[in-house]
């Protein structure tokens, strides 16, 4: 019995490639865990593959390491070293013996990365997280006769450049959109195709799940603010804890600085807010060193606390606050935090809170109202951060976990 290899949907896009029909611009778009990227790194591997040696070609993510992780290991581990080999420092990779440009593209300064190329073809990871000014500049570059683009997304607000000044633009241009979704993907488990549709409310379920360029608005965590005592505790078992980590958040002129601790459960099986500081007013770098001190004293008495995840945008006071560590003798690694993307830490809280895994305790007052509070702007389609809602216990909460989201959601999602 022959065993399928594509779904679908995947099929029809290899059949565009081997029918010679695919556009200058090729966007793949639609839910998460669709087998878009999986079947657009098949297809750009068969382009690049049909073009002269000496053509010359690029890929591009968010940041070279999405890229690694989205995209070049999978083509590693889909060819074969033989086939495909990359090289982050140098930005480079050779597919089937033509070579390819990698970068990032995290800012606004990346479309001079780009200047000068002449292309044969590119491709995109994420393109919704991307420059305008960055997408127009690799457009010009693709210059060469035949040249093609091939980009994957999952949608974002309908009012995002590429739906307003591509998408919906799609007949005047030379572009083929192909609209992939969650069900489409039959290599899925059903059980995890069910849990997830479950992790996702509102527009987040309409842009991740139903491919819906939808804006978002409202509420983010209504589990919790409908039933916050369903997950407050008056006290935590140590017995549960299999070690605790700090987050710190560091204030601006409307932001309080925030540190949180957060203890994983042994198993990876949830976690529990164990304890927190807030403090929303000027203060002197040696005073903040000297509450975090305080803070890192108190909560090493009741818990295993090692490693501490800073905001990396404040350099200067990450670097006093591991100073003054050591000289404290506190045996913490500080060290700048992930800082991944806010939907995916959205998205966590979201699976704890469905499944039963997050407490937090009582006495964390702070954490418990932005969690309550915390609201999506439809306008800026960003978290609300304007002073008026305290995102700044969110941070440090996120941060303090970050590291270990990926080990908990494959526990609970088995």
């Amino acid at each position: 019995m022959n065993k399928e290899i594509f779904s679908k949907k995947q099929k029809e896009f290899i059949s565009v490639f081997k029918n010679g029909s695919l556009k200058r611009i090729n966007l793949l778009e639609g839910s998460v865990r669709s087998g878009k990227t999986y079947i657009s790194l098949v297809v750009w591997s068969l382009y690049v593959a049909t073009k002269p040696k000496d053509a010359i070609f690029f890929m591009a993510g968010k940041t070279l390491g999405t890229l690694k992780r989205n995209c070049l290991d999978l083509l590693e581990s889909m060819l074969g070293k033989n086939v495909f080999t990359y090289s982050l420092s140098k930005k480079e990779a050779i597919l089937f013996g033509r070579k390819v440009y990698l970068e990032g593209a995290n800012d606004k300064r990346s479309e001079s990365k780009i200047r000068g190329l002449t292309l044969d073809g590119a491709y995109l990871d994420e393109l919704t997280l991307f420059d305008e000014d960055f997408f127009s500049m690799l457009l010009s570059r693709l210059s060469k006769k035949g040249a093609k683009l091939i980009a994957t997304t999952n949608p974002d607000n309908p009012n995002h450049w590429l739906n307003q000044n591509y998408i919906l633009r799609k007949d005047k241009l030379d572009m083929l959109i192909m609209k992939f979704l969650i069900d489409d993907n039959i290599f899925l488990d059903k059980k995890y195709v069910e849990n997830l549709k479950k992790e996702y409310t509102g527009a987040f379920y309409d842009r991740f799940i139903l491919g819906k360029w939808k804006a978002a608005d409202g509420v983010i965590y209504p589990e919790f603010a409908n039933e916050s005592e369903k997950f407050i505790v008056d006290e935590v078992d140590k017995n549960d804890i299999a070690f605790a980590t700090v987050g710190v958040d560091f204030g601006g002129n409307k932001s309080a600085h925030a540190f949180v601790c957060t203890g994983i459960l042994k198993g990876f099986k949830g976690v529990v807010v164990l304890d927190e500081f807030y403090l929303k007013e000027k203060v002197t770098s040696q005073r903040l060193e000297s509450e975090f001190v305080n803070f890192i004293k108190r909560i090493k008495k009741n818990y295993n606390v090692c490693d501490i995840y800073c905001d990396s945008a404040e350099t200067t006071l990450i670097s006093s606050f591991s100073a003054r560590a050591y000289a404290e003798g506190l045996c913490v690694d500080v060290r700048n935090a992930k800082k991944g993307k806010i939907t995916q830490r959205i998205q966590f809280f979201n699976i704890l809170l469905s499944n039963g895994a997050f407490f937090i305790h009582r006495k964390c007052k702070n954490v418990c109202s932005a969690l309550s509070e915390a609201v999506w702007d439809a306008a800026s389609d960003m978290r609300l951060d304007d002073g008026t809602v305290n995102v700044d216990s969110l941070d440090a909460l996120e941060y303090s976990c970050e590291e270990y989201m990926k080990d908990i959601i494959c526990v609970l999602s088995n």
